[in-house]
């Protein structure tokens, strides 16, 4: 999930916190299928509002136009809050919307609630669904149905100052390895800068050097999940991310607490000499005090030449169970999440489209997007789709892992089995 732009780590945390198990609900399928009369619909609110209102404000009066006797009443509601609205929506039916827009990692425990509709037939129906990146379409499925449709994503790339590699003699990164030589080398030529900001709580930066070694967080068996994390391709990527916290590159006293917006400041402050950050951060290390002294790649996999595949957050847009105008409302989400309106949204708030194609003209229109789509180009990747999830990450069992690794309270072997450990009990909870 990419919530409200370049807050998603903090306010994922913060949900899974209030959140650890699925709303309870009373929320039955709707009987009724009204073609006229007022569609509420839910979205999010943006620090910078006007821009999001303007393009769903055209979306609103392209459908009213096209649907005579049917309004569209939009209302923009707090991420923060997102929790207690959705779950009290999901228990009194009377004050649900018909469509919301929610963070994919919110999906599973929102269908194990029951307050989504299964919208499996609509997406069939829907001829340009064809073109929707089929990694990113996964994300909305629970056991082959889909519960939402991808309306943006947002992905990591790895940000490098120009100048400081360039004094150096330093060649941009071309696979993992060359990440840690470089930051090192940078390091020990500024020892008061850091080679690369990451942090042991930015989970986001981390999974790319788990994926990128075969590694996996869990891989489903039958009706439940299993950890990967002890794995010995898992335990590959999870050392060549903690080599990067050390004293010669981010040194864990000062880096294992950092989350992935603070890893991003460090950059934007002008502290470090490589980042990993969303194309959700551009605009503001665009706008610093680097912003003529840096660039960006994908991150590089194992081999040159590779990508190394990144978490997929974004959110999505679906139809409430409860929705007595379920054909309107279906039929707004897929003009709202229509490729002539992720265009829009893109030009107006940088969010990048879910469509392959329409990924593909932004790129080749828009310079500072081609590392971000070429990411998704390569694979994404994402967390378990389970419920189990808002657990495991509200007991800090992924990011913990790292911790315990930079500050020297466990080897790698050790903190991955009492991970895969603490995981699995939490999908045989479920």
């Amino acid at each position: 999930m990419k919530i409200a732009r370049t807050a998603a780590a903090v306010a994922l945390a913060a949900l899974a916190l209030t959140s650890c198990a699925p709303p309870t609900s009373d929320n039955a399928v709707s009987s009724s299928d009204e073609q006229t009369g007022t569609v509420r619909v839910w979205l999010f609110s943006e620090v910078n509002q006007d821009p999001k209102s303007a393009v769903v404000k055209e979306a609103v009066a392209e459908f009213e136009a096209a649907h005579s006797g049917a309004k569209i009443d939009v209302q923009y509601i707090p991420v923060d809050s997102r929790a207690e609205r959705f779950k009290a929506a999901f228990n009194d039916p009377s004050s649900a919307p018909d469509v919301a827009e929610f963070g994919n990692t919110d999906l599973a425990s929102y269908v194990a609630s029951g307050g989504l509709a299964n919208v499996t037939e609509d997406i069939k129906a829907w001829d340009e669904a064809r073109d929707l990146d089929s990694k990113i379409l996964a994300t909305t499925e629970i056991d082959g149905k889909n519960y939402g449709v991808p309306w943006f994503v947002g992905v990591r790339a790895l940000y490098y100052r120009t100048d400081l590699l360039q004094q150096l003699g330093l060649e941009v990164p071309k696979t993992l390895a060359d990440v840690e030589t470089v930051a090192r080398a940078v390091r020990t030529a500024n020892p008061g800068m850091l080679g690369i900001s990451v942090g042991g709580a930015a989970q986001f930066s981390a999974m790319p050097y788990l994926w990128a070694n075969g590694g996996s967080i869990a891989t489903r068996e039958g009706d439940t999940f299993v950890s990967g994390l002890d794995s010995t391709e898992s335990r590959e990527g999870v050392a060549a991310y903690t080599r990067l916290l050390k004293d010669d590159i981010c040194p864990a006293q000062t880096c294992a607490e950092f989350g992935g917006n603070a890893s991003v400041q460090q950059f934007i402050a002008g502290k470090s000499a490589m980042t990993i950050g969303g194309d959700f951060n551009y605009k503001a290390v665009a706008a610093s005090a680097v912003k003529d002294k840096f660039a960006v790649v994908a991150v590089p996999g194992k081999t040159a030449g590779s990508v190394a595949p990144a978490f997929a957050g974004g959110n999505n847009l679906g139809v409430f169970n409860s929705s007595t105008h379920r054909t309107l409302a279906a039929d707004f989400v897929k003009l709202l999440a229509s490729k002539k309106y992720q265009q829009k949204m893109f030009d107006s708030m940088g969010n990048l489209p879910t469509f392959s194609d329409v990924q593909k003209d932004v790129a080749a229109s828009n310079a500072q997007v081609a590392p971000f789509i070429q990411t998704l180009g390569a694979g994404t990747n994402f967390v378990p789709v389970t419920e189990s999830w808002s657990t495991i990450d509200a007991q800090g069992v992924f990011t913990g892992m790292y911790q315990k690794i930079v500050t020297g309270k466990a080897d790698v072997n050790t903190a991955t089995s009492e991970a895969a450990d603490a995981m699995n009990k939490a999908f045989g909870a479920k």
